[in-house]
């Protein structure tokens, strides 16, 4: 669920700051929670233009922590939103699969976060 490489990189480019990438990681997952809300109350309410912003934002963060899964999920629904296709089950579909892989995703980085805390 997490390109555990990424994370070696995001280190890395603060000087081995693992601290801070475990902060980054909160902070991550405290709005990503907030954006997968957005997405979903704009599918519910089928505006195209709502869903583009929490889903592109959802997509570059969940890159730059290693989510690669969860960024294409979160592209998918962006398209989508640029498209004006929030009605169709695609777009459903891709909100479905999103929610449950920023389950498995989170539990993930929350394991890293716990590993890396340990050393």
């Amino acid at each position: 669920m997490v390109d555990e490489k990424v994370l070696e990189e995001l280190c890395a480019s603060v000087d081995g700051d693992t601290g801070f990438v475990r902060d980054l990681i909160e902070a991550y997952l405290a709005d990503s929670a907030a954006q997968l809300e957005a997405i979903h109350g704009a599918l519910a309410a089928g505006d195209a233009e709502a869903l583009v912003r929490p889903a592109h934002t959802l997509k570059s963060s969940s890159a730059t922590v290693g989510a690669m899964d969860l960024s294409a999920h979160a592209r998918t629904l962006e398209m989508a939103g640029k498209a004006g296709a929030v009605g169709d089950g695609e777009a459903r579909a891709a909100a479905d699969a999103l929610a449950a892989t920023f389950q498995t995703t989170g539990a993930a980085l929350r394991a890293w976060v716990a590993r890396t805390a340990e050393r």
